[in-house]
Order: C-alpha cells, then sequence, then structure tokens
C-alpha cells in the first residue's frame, strides 16, 4: 500500500478540532478551579476536597492529551515532508505513529470524560448534604397562612 500527500493531510482537520476541544475543557477546568479554591479557604469539606483533587487529575490528564495531539500533528507534518523527499517508509512510520498517538490521545479524554462525572457526584453529595442540614436547622413551619 502507498500513501500520498494527501493522507497525512486528512489528519489535520480532525487533530486541529480535537485541540480546540482539549483547550476549551482546560480552560473549563480552570474556572471551576478557581471557584472551589474560594470555596475550599471557607470550609473544611471532605466532597471538596475529593472534587479539587479529581480536577487535579484531569488537568494534568487534558495537558497529556494536548501534547499527544500536539505531537501527533507534528508527526503528520514530518510524514508530508518524508513524502516530499521521496522517503515513504519514514512517511509511513511517521504517520502510524501520529495514528497511534491520536488514539491514545482520545482514550485519555474518554478517561477524563469519565473522571468528569466523579466530580459531578461529589458535588451532588455535597449539594444534597448543605440541604439535609439546611433543613434540620430550620424548624418546620405549620404550612402556608391563609387569609
Amino acid at each position: 500500500m502507498t500513501i500520498d500527500i494527501t493522507t497525512p493531510a486528512l489528519l489535520f482537520p480532525a487533530i486541529s478540532l480535537l485541540l480546540l476541544a482539549y483547550t476549551n475543557r482546560f480552560l473549563a477546568l480552570a474556572q471551576v478551579i478557581r471557584a472551589l479554591a474560594g470555596r475550599l479557604a471557607e470550609s473544611d469539606d471532605v466532597d471538596l476536597r475529593r472534587q479539587i483533587n479529581n480536577l487535579r487529575l484531569r488537568v494534568r490528564l487534558i495537558k497529556c492529551m494536548q501534547g499527544a495531539g500536539i505531537i501527533s500533528i507534528l508527526l503528520c507534518m514530518v510524514s508530508m515532508v518524508c513524502l516530499f523527499a521521496d522517503q515513504e517508509y519514514l512517511a509511513r512510520v511517521a504517520f502510524v505513529v501520529s495514528l497511534a498517538l491520536m488514539i491514545f490521545s482520545l482514550g485519555i479524554s474518554f478517561w477524563e470524560t469519565l473522571l468528569s462525572g466523579e466530580a459531578l457526584k461529589y458535588e451532588l453529595r455535597r449539594c444534597e448534604r448543605l440541604r439535609h442540614q439546611a433543613e434540620r436547622e430550620t424548624p418546620y413551619s405549620s404550612g402556608p397562612l391563609l387569609p
């Protein structure tokens, strides 16, 4: 099987969109972390600490996803340069490694998505606990007042 210059070029739009999505995830997490850091200073909530630890791991994963995506696009370019230089074997190797890195990046993305569900679970548990505390502290009313 031979590859031509258009084969590695097919990955450019996909990789670019993935890098944009990864960057948006990173920025959204940064905003959440800043908000939670302020709440953590006021509270010593265990679920809040778990959520922050979860976010710390997710930030590391997103940086790894971005790195794999960037190297993948670089290897696509190396593959194209090798094709220009009539080095088809090297072009194939660079392209296959590029595909492997993209698959790796997508796998980490899936893992990070699963972790985001965990962070939401911690937040929901914290909200339920706060609601139960508020119900215990608020005296029960006899119902609405009738005119």
